[in-house]
């Protein structure tokens, strides 16, 4: 019989931070940003289904890194993946 782990969202995905880039790279030029275009480059940065997920959760709408890093915290922290992904700021 072959001995499983559990499932758990406590080991850090090879992923973890990556979306803190996709943040640096949407923000390294503008105040605000447009959902689509949080979108369009998460897709280009080929990010896990997971955490596209997370980015096509935003609402429809322009945000400022602030408010986008809360909208996004927020779906990160109720999927439970902070540990996985890390958050972003």
């Amino acid at each position: 019989m072959v001995r499983r782990e559990p499932i758990t969202n406590l080991r850090r995905s090879e992923d973890f931070g990556i979306l803190q880039q996709v943040v640096d790279a949407l923000f390294a030029d503008a105040e605000y940003v447009r959902r689509v275009d949080a979108i369009v480059l998460a897709e280009s940065f080929d990010l896990p289904a997971d955490l596209v997920e997370i980015v096509s959760l935003l609402p429809p709408g322009t945000y400022t890194r602030q408010r986008m890093c809360d909208q996004l915290n927020s779906a990160i922290s109720g999927h439970a993946w902070g540990q996985v992904y890390g958050t972003v700021e």
